[in-house]
């Protein structure tokens, strides 16, 4: 089965095959091939059929490239062969292991994901990215060809984006391969990874990075499922665990904060509430105060647009009163509780400030979620008033800390389930090219057959005649892979069945020579990227 004239062994070919070719180039403990899939055994017939397979119409000007090309195929890719397929990996720096300043050079703005995965991809040993870019993470997930030569080719791709030199992303980055990359976006889709067990947002995150992947070259098969999943296992969590309930984030808990320091006779529908800031923080804060039930509030901000945006989003019946900056201190005297999230480099109120302002029946609250503070330090010593900050929120999660650690055991269990599932669906996969080979295989044997055979039957046979010949063929080829294609299906649910059906796709692979197809494919496609 000769091999297209379309596959020309190339100079990047040539470097593809180099690499794995070069001893001082280090594998992995469990190293993958140059193409990423299950081997032949690499007896002395196979190692002829796949080299036979391999050759090319070559030009004189590339012919001593091309030679070289197909020794190095000969004695790197083949003698490489293990039965590993291709990896999903994470190489990822969190707020669990790597500094803001680090994180922020780092970090990719979504406009740039697709420019990302662009280049990734464009790595000789990656065939599918994607980038997920948050305040608190920056993760990199790729199907490598190679584990070891994958995370070697992006840590220096990260290297080279954000000047940070690589030996110092390798001290602060984190690597998860496979299954443990499953557990891993299973778990931050939930909100298990997060500072503030189950908060929401991060979900939201997950699935923007599917939203602006779509149609992206790749952003491919395996990797978008992944995704695609987490979302499913972010939303069952939820929906199930109701984990997301009470104090969830930063504004959540400022807001719960507030009203478990309130007087008894007062609540979130009669208290006087100020916020200061409309940003982001500050948005969230006016949210998480109407949804405990506060139908009026002042909002100070520099500008009324932000204010009004927010208002627009609002329920019927709530009421958002803008005020300019100018005018905060008038606000705050008319205040309860006076919530803080501005970006502001110095304090906005001090002591001598709210020294003048009226006191109010019990305490004035100010709840100071923004860093650095909006509240000056001293202003707690004024009597009257009581004065929190971030680190006061800690009271809140300590709070729910029992129950949040319950709903993410069930969390988990929940991840495990879908993490089978996940697996089972990729693993599902692998015979997906098998049955394209063996049914193009099929296609070119029939071709080839009634070729020979029609000069045989006479220039006077019809075209009715010809179809009845063609279509008598095809129904006994096709009654004759009945049973090789219906054993090379699999849904993934059944653990037996699945690692049957991959014995049997090997098998054939074995029977028809296809693993040498499907070689060529693949190095043709990654060369065709270059």
């Amino acid at each position: 089965m000769a091999v297209s004239s379309a596959f020309v062994v190339t100079p990047k070919l040539e470097k593809l095959l180099a690499n794995h070719h070069n001893p001082t180039y280090s594998s992995s403990p469990a190293p993958l091939d140059v193409i990423g899939i299950r081997a032949l055994p690499m007896n002395n017939r196979n190692k002829r059929g796949l080299i036979q397979r391999a050759r090319c119409e070559i030009s004189p000007s590339n012919k001593a490239a091309s030679i070289s090309a197909l020794e190095q195929l000969k004695t790197s890719a083949i003698d490489r062969y293990t039965k590993e397929r291709s990896s999903i990996v994470v190489i990822g720096l969190s707020i669990h292991t790597a500094p803001v300043e680090m994180r922020e050079k780092l970090a990719i703005p979504e406009a740039e994901w697709p420019r990302a995965i662009a280049e990734l991809c464009g790595l000789n040993h990656i065939e599918e990215a994607a980038v997920l870019s948050t305040c608190n993470r920056m993760e990199i997930y790729v199907l490598a060809l190679s584990q070891h030569r994958g995370v070697k080719e992006v840590t220096e791709w990260m290297s080279k984006t954000s000047g940070i030199p690589v030996s110092e992303i390798c001290q602060h980055r984190f690597l998860l391969y496979n299954k443990d990359v499953t557990q891993h976006i299973f778990e931050v889709s939930a909100g298990l990874d997060s500072l503030v067990l189950g908060e929401g947002q991060i979900l939201a995150q997950v699935k923007q990075v599917v939203k602006v992947g779509q149609g992206v070259n790749g952003f491919g098969r395996n990797i978008s499922g992944l995704f695609k999943h987490a979302i499913t296992v972010g939303k069952r969590v939820r929906t199930e665990t109701n984990i997301a309930a009470g104090a969830v984030s930063v504004s959540s808990a400022a807001v719960e904060l507030a009203l478990m320091k309130l007087p008894e006779s007062s609540h979130a529908s009669s208290a006087r509430m100020l916020v200061v800031g409309a940003g982001k923080m500050g948005k969230l804060v006016i949210k998480h105060l109407v949804a405990k039930g506060c139908t009026k509030m002042v909002v100070v901000n520099r500008s009324e647009e932000k204010v009004a945006a927010v208002r627009n989003e609002m329920p019927p019946g709530v009421e958002i009163i803008y005020k300019p900056l100018d005018e905060m201190l008038s606000c705050a005297a008319e205040a309860d509780v006076v919530f803080t999230s501005t970006a502001s480099e110095t304090p906005l109120f001090l002591k001598e400030q709210v020294e003048t302002l009226p006191p109010v029946r019990d305490a004035r609250l100010f709840v100071d979620i923004s860093v650095p503070r909006n509240v000056g330090s001293c202003v707690a010593e004024i009597d009257g008033t009581r004065v929190f900050n971030v680190d006061d929120l800690k009271e809140v999660v300590a709070a729910n800390k029992e129950d949040r650690v319950r709903k993410a055991m069930d969390a988990q269990a929940i991840i495990t389930d879908e993490s089978k599932h996940f697996e089972a669906w990729r693993d599902s996969l692998e015979t997906v090219p098998t049955i394209k080979k063996l049914r193009g295989y099929t296609e070119r044997i029939i071709a080839a057959e009634i070729e020979k055979s029609l000069p045989k039957m006479g220039i006077d046979m019809n075209k009715k005649m010809r179809k009845t010949v063609d279509d008598l063929i095809r129904g006994i080829v096709n009654k004759l892979l009945h049973g090789p294609m219906q054993h090379l299906r699999c849904d993934g649910n059944d653990s037996r069945t699945l690692s049957e059906t991959l014995d049997n796709m090997q098998a054939l692979n074995r029977m028809y020579g296809l693993d040498a197809e499907i070689l060529e494919e693949k190095i043709r496609a990654k060369v065709e990227k270059k």
